[in-house]
């Protein structure tokens, strides 16, 4: 399925008319490597540089001329937060662009999220590339339940979830990859949970949702546990996820409340399959954690875990890796995670699952920059 949102700005009853300038703003890529990736640019800075007196206004490349791709971030606010612009910068290069008055081209959304009732109080989200979802209360003690983050093997650019939702046949493959990845009692793909007295210790599953955004370039939204008693800690626990366009990854903030400490000791996870030699990547001075699973006929799946900057202990436990740390109260943990299907055809190897972790980690180390020119 797909779908088509037009950029347009609604900034309420008034109408603001567009004035043209040469100002333009500049992306400079600092890495060996061509970066496609998100930039975000707050919005209110983005106005007044632009000088934007209209509800519409177009992002044009200055060199080729050619129009970029962009999203009104809002974060579940009433007016936008930022401009995301989906840009791609050869190494060591620079990319300039202009703002029009024109009225931008329709962009087919590559990011989704949504609640699925249907389905157990599932919650799904996926971009062009990967899918994963959360359990929700009406799963919870069934014997179906599971506990951390699901992941569905795509192999097509479509946005699946309304479609193998609706069918309901999801674990054959018929041509845009199924769900075969198993949960059971572990983290998934990179979820994170308390870590009491040694021992990891799942709470309930979530009991509220908000959308933030939903497209055309990234999703983000929460999701919302009830507090409750884990171990003699009383706790509450939160988590946003944002997903963008292309990327295997997920950005996650794990924030945790506890009324009876300043902190909490939590892990995140990977669940583990049963062989003598894992393919595993362990890094702690990057914070990195990838997993090559062992092959289920000619399906492989590559999970991993980036913590960038949080010391955190390595646990091998029998059904999952895990990194142990702590949890300040008002100071979530920001982590990475996802996975990656052999079949989609983009990653077919560890070899290239932990080029890709390498990558991504160290683009976080060099953020590409911006510059703004009057």
């Amino acid at each position: 399925m797909k779908r088509t949102f037009i950029l347009s700005l609604a900034l309420g009853i008034s109408s603001i008319a567009f004035a043209q300038n040469n100002k333009t703003i500049t992306i400079n890529n600092p890495s060996g490597v061509t970066r496609t990736e998100l930039i975000s640019i707050p919005y209110a800075t983005f106005e007044k540089h632009f000088e934007l007196k209209k509800n519409v206004f177009t992002i044009v490349d200055n060199k080729n001329k050619g129009e970029l791709a962009y999203q009104l971030e809002k974060l579940g606010q009433p007016t936008p937060q930022n401009v995301l612009i989906q840009v791609s910068i050869a190494p060591k290069s620079a990319l300039t662009f202009g703002v029009t008055g024109n009225n931008p081209q329709a962009v087919t959304s590559r990011a989704y999220a949504r609640y699925v009732p249907e389905r157990k109080d599932d919650f799904a989200w996926e971009n062009d590339i990967a899918a994963f979802r959360a359990y929700g209360k009406a799963l919870e003690g069934s014997s179906e339940d599971a506990q951390g983050f699901d992941f569905w093997a795509k192999r097509s650019n479509d946005l699946v979830i309304d479609e193998w939702y609706k069918t309901g046949d999801y674990h054959a493959d018929h041509g845009k990859g199924l769900d075969y990845y198993s949960v059971g009692q572990t983290l998934g793909v990179g979820d994170a949970t308390p870590f009491i007295d040694q021992e990891v210790t799942y709470h309930k599953h979530y009991r509220q949702y908000k959308v933030l955004d939903n497209g055309p370039l990234r999703t983000t939204f929460k999701l919302i546990y009830e507090p409750e008693n884990v171990k003699g800690q009383h706790i509450q626990v939160e988590k946003t996820v944002s997903l963008d366009a292309g990327s295997q990854l997920n950005k996650i903030s794990y924030a945790i409340k506890n009324t009876t400490s300043g902190s909490t000791a939590v892990v995140v996870g990977l669940a583990k399959r049963k062989e003598d030699k894992p393919q595993l990547l362990n890094d702690p001075k990057n914070g990195i954690l990838a997993y090559w699973e062992p092959a289920e006929g000619d399906k492989i799946t590559g999970t991993a875990v980036i913590l960038p900057k949080v010391k955190y202990e390595f646990k091998d436990s029998p059904k999952q890796f895990l990194l142990a740390t702590t949890v300040k109260n008002n100071s979530p943990l920001i982590y990475f995670a996802g996975a990656a299907f052999n079949k989609a055809g983009k990653i077919t190897s560890f070899d290239q699952w932990q080029s890709y972790i390498k990558e991504f980690r160290n683009n976080l180390n060099q953020p590409l920059t911006i510059k703004y020119a009057k």
